[in-house]
């Protein structure tokens, strides 16, 4: 009888979360700030170079004035409608609107030159569609089991996580490993300037008074992400490639119902994929949408159409690139540990607002998982319709000159930075650390490490210390959850290097045996 009881508060109340949650999403307002992210996403993912980070970071200094669940409807609209406009640079020029459309190209660009150029767009606005929903499903059905799980965690083995939240994004940094460290500690020194939070001292300051508060978030994710990406490219600018002009043969819109059919198991391939991935922290779509476009080859009987005009590859890769958008999103909000640079962004929008993500914060706030649910799912239903739309004017972007794009987003740039505190000493911030993100860029080193160390380096340095007064490092010995973490994240940072230690010696011992056999 208890437990009947109990589950039937428990349903009342989840019943209550989800109507709180839903009704603030469905005010006017709300509705409409969702819109204008929308429309921003969809033109930020049409034009090639300007990424989703990007777009987020630079918005996210407008809508620090707004109410937290309206700025977090316009970011994550963003964040969503640029997963549809992506596509359609990658399939008319065969350049990424963003990275998550690296594996569009793939037989995204093919299709196209066979006049299927619709087509492909079409199935891929769908594939992108069903992705986000299946990931929306995972965020509804595993964020609350999750976070109240995480509410276990105690000093150790937050800081465990906090570690192995680092590692991961280093670990997936294309190979780079080395420079991905260093960017993390990089990150790690910026949260360490400022006033020490136990005893008061100034810590590397050199004596500027505005940085006894610390260095501001938003500052420097701006600079490393919109004004470091702009002077790349004006840096690295080809003549021939900004004059590419777009394939304005669209040809056949709709998939017939055979087509459809077929496409049903490449789509349960890549949006399984993507389920997976998407829960582990800073893997991102894009390597995402790769995995999942392999995983449909293989498992395919017509692999050689792959990479040649497969609309079978291009709905795998893009269902998996979008699934992933909800597991992030998920580890974010329950765990405090960003899923991606998208939602590092995010995390720093939050702390400005006052709202710390982590394990705590559906136990306080548990209407916001429906909130976030409400909003995805409006913004992909939105962002589907108007990629469904006949828009040849979405080809005319493309021929747009980038010129006037990169003065655009550089006054963007300045104008929201200076909007945050009214200060100029934050756009000088933003500058240095544009100049430094374009140093990163041109010589490897991530940007996304440097970014997570400034956001949870005050929190690894509180629990940190709170676990070695209150237990020393036998605490760490002490927590098998700890100990696990640990474990991971060691083989994160470890397992890719063997492997291409591996890999270049059997290659060796392969032309040693070779020669051998050539001898005489």
């Amino acid at each position: 009888m208890t437990q009947i009881i109990e589950f039937m508060s428990s349903s009342i109340f989840t019943a209550n979360a989800m109507l709180d949650g839903f009704s603030v999403i469905l005010q006017a307002d709300t509705l409409l700030y969702i819109g204008l992210g929308m429309l921003i996403g969809m033109l930020v993912g049409a034009f090639p170079g300007v990424t989703a980070t990007m777009a987020v970071a630079l918005a996210s200094g407008f809508t620090l004035t707004l109410d937290p669940m309206q700025g977090m409807s316009v970011l994550l609209t963003i964040y969503v409608a640029a997963q549809f406009g992506d596509r359609v640079p990658a399939i008319l020029i065969n350049t990424p609107g963003t990275p998550a459309s690296i594996s569009t190209t793939f037989d995204g660009y093919p299709l196209a030159k066979q006049g299927k150029a619709g087509l492909a767009m079409t199935v891929s606005a769908f594939g992108s569609a069903i992705g986000m929903f299946v990931g929306i499903i995972l965020l509804a059905v595993i964020a609350m089991p999750l976070a109240r799980f995480a509410r276990e965690f105690g000093p150790a083995e937050l800081f465990a996580l906090v570690v192995f939240g680092l590692t991961m994004m280093v670990g997936v940094s294309s190979g780079r490993i080395i420079k991905g460290l260093i960017a993390g500690c990089f990150g790690l020194f910026l949260a360490a300037i400022g006033r020490d939070p136990v005893s008061g001292d100034a810590r590397f300051t050199m004596d500027i008074l505005e940085l006894n508060s610390g260095v501001p978030f938003i500052p420097v994710i701006i600079g490393v992400f919109g004004v470091a990406e702009v002077l790349n490219q004006m840096v690295t600018h080809n003549q021939d490639v900004s004059q590419r002009k777009p394939i304005a043969q669209l040809g056949q819109w709709l998939p017939d119902r055979k087509t459809s059919r077929t496409l049903v198991k490449p789509t349960i391939v890549g949006a399984a994929t993507g389920s997976v991935i998407g829960l582990v922290p800073a893997v991102g779509g894009d390597i995402s949408g790769i995995i999942g476009w392999d995983n449909a080859r293989r498992l395919s009987k017509e692999k050689e159409q792959f990479g040649k005009g497969s609309l079978k590859g291009l709905m795998a890769g893009d269902t998996s690139t979008t699934t992933t958008l909800g597991g992030s999103v998920t580890t974010t909000m329950a765990l405090g540990i960003p899923g991606d640079s998208v939602m590092a962004v995010l995390i720093g929008s939050m702390m400005i607002w006052g709202i710390q993500p982590g394990p705590g914060l559906f136990a306080s706030n548990p209407s916001m998982v429906y909130s976030l649910v409400a909003i995805l799912a409006i913004a992909t239903v939105l962002s589907l319709a108007l990629s469904l739309i006949r828009m040849k004017s979405m080809v005319k972007l493309l021929e747009l000159n980038n010129a006037y794009l990169w003065i655009i987003i550089l006054l963007f740039c300045m104008v929201g930075t200076y909007s945050i505190n009214n200060s100029v000493f934050d756009v000088a911030i933003m500058l240095i650390m544009g100049l430094i993100g374009l140093f990163m860029l041109r010589f490897g080193f991530p940007a996304g490490p440097t970014v997570l160390g400034l956001i949870l380096g005050p929190l690894a340095e509180s629990n940190l210390r709170r676990t070695l007064i209150g237990g020393g490092w036998e605490a760490f010995l002490q927590s098998p959850i700890a100990m696990i973490l640990f474990i991971i994240s060691a083989a994160a940072l470890l397992f890719p290097p063997l492997r291409e230690m591996t890999k270049r010696r059997k290659s060796e011992l392969g032309k040693t045996s070779q020669f051998s056999s050539n001898v005489p």
